[in-house]
């Protein structure tokens, strides 16, 4: 017995098989014809077009104006210091909540705009802001 003949029966065989490689391929090709025509089937509907964006709501500005002379006014509405924390308390419900801006006059006490942010602060509202006058040069 010489070796490295050819006539060996143990000898590994060095090529690749292709035909079951070719059988899997065909069965793919077959299930791709099929399901392709199934996938394009669909009904034309004509859909409303819609946003997707969430609408902002923006909360009202309440001008809550003290004059010289101590008075309150709502929006240029004059109210009293009963009227003003009922509206107060009203609006400090609303969601979202309105922001509140104060313009004092310049000639009224500090005491009449500190009662009305502690009526704002009972009342729960959570934006104050004040409202001055530019410096004129």
């Amino acid at each position: 017995m010489a070796f490295g003949t050819q006539d060996e029966p143990d000898e590994v065989m060095n090529e690749i098989n292709m035909t079951p490689l070719v059988d899997v391929m065909l069965v793919l090709l077959i299930i791709f014809i099929i399901t392709v025509p199934v996938m394009k089937h669909a009904v034309n509907i004509d859909l409303p077009r819609a946003s997707n964006q969430a609408q902002e709501v923006k909360p009202a500005t309440i001008r809550l104006s003290v004059d010289a002379s101590g008075s309150y006014f709502w929006n240029d509405e004059a109210v009293d210091d009963a009227a003003l924390a009922f509206r107060l308390k009203t609006e400090s419900l609303k969601t979202p909540q309105p922001e509140l801006h104060i313009r004092g006059d310049k000639d009224v006490r500090y005491e009449r705009v500190a009662q009305a942010m502690a009526a704002a602060q009972v009342a729960g509202v959570k934006k104050i802001g004040f409202v001055t006058e530019p410096k004129t040069p």
